[in-house]
């Protein structure tokens, strides 16, 4: 079953835009310059009164407790989890550890989205900076069905397909049979986790998980570190983990299914992106785009 493609709503970078030396500093605008500061007194004494942003209470866009409760959540997951997959690929063997093992990958990967934002493009960090709800229900299914698939079929079809014994070798050292697909996967998840995370944080005050329309002032044209390479590593790094956590779980209909979406999101959210930037730099971005490649087939 293949998710339609509105699920993965994984975050938009406005790719090589540098923000000016004082975004990159951190300014924080003064208290008179935002509408939405509070203080905790009226008091006009000398003393140190905290002022607060009404956004970080609890119904707010950056609501302390929101942020607070959903990083609890993810560490327990993460943790919990994680200590599942290693028990059931150990103590008790069984292929069943991959599912708990997505999920301890699903629990990395949305702390990771919200961490980076708020280590280094704070301004945005954001309850939404999760990613846990703001991708629809799609989103949802189409990890449940990815788990769902794994667990139906080791129990319908044990043990290995035709072709996944032609793609499995003995290691040398314990004598153990390896699936080249299993370690693909890893590779994937884990290239794909890694340049996500360093694409935002070299991004940094212009990562933002929506398309942004306006081009604001003091913003530049940034080819280096992974930019050098990849115009959109991103969406690079999310459509590679995406296609190795489904090589891990040993799904076929969820693999072509992930890999079909992804590549539909990605070369529709690309081609109005890079519209955007290109009325942004004009020619500069044209060259840009012509010398560096996105990384994903076809797009």
């Amino acid at each position: 079953m293949s998710p339609p493609p509105s699920i993965m709503t994984t975050g938009c970078e406005m790719p090589g835009i540098a923000s000016n030396e004082a975004e990159r500093a951190g300014a924080r605008p003064r208290a008179h310059d935002n509408d939405n500061l509070v203080s905790e007194s009226s008091d006009d004494s000398d003393s140190d009164v905290p002022i607060v942003h009404v956004s970080t209470y609890p119904s707010g866009k950056m609501s302390l407790a929101g942020i607070s409760l959903r990083a609890m959540l993810l560490g327990t997951s993460l943790g919990l989890t994680s200590s599942m997959a290693l028990l059931l690929s150990t103590v008790y063997p069984t292929p069943l550890w991959r599912a708990p093992f997505f999920v301890a990958s699903l629990s990395l990967f949305h702390f990771l989205e919200f961490w980076v934002t708020a280590q280094y493009n704070t301004r945005y960090a954001t309850v939404s900076a999760f990613l846990l709800s703001s991708n629809g229900w799609a989103y949802n299914v189409a990890h449940g069905s990815a788990i769902v698939e794994c667990i139906v079929s080791h129990y319908v079809f044990p043990g290995q397909t035709s072709f996944s014994r032609l793609l499995t070798v003995t290691e040398p050292v314990f004598g153990r049979e390896v699936s080249l697909l299993l370690v693909a996967g890893f590779i994937l998840l884990a290239v794909g986790q890694v340049v996500r995370t360093i694409a935002m944080a070299t991004a940094a005050s212009n990562f933002n998980h929506h398309v942004q329309s306006q081009h604001q002032e003091g913003h530049v044209l940034v080819k280096s570190g992974l930019y050098g390479y990849l115009r959109h590593p991103s969406y690079f790094g999310f459509f590679w983990w995406g296609l190795g956590t489904q090589l891990v779980l040993g799904n076929a209909v969820c693999f072509v299914g992930y890999a079909l979406v992804l590549w539909r999101f990605f070369s529709s959210r690309i081609k109005r992106e890079e519209a955007y930037l290109i009325s942004f730099f004009g020619d500069e971005y044209v060259q840009y785009r012509k010398s560096t490649p996105v990384g994903i087939p076809g797009i």
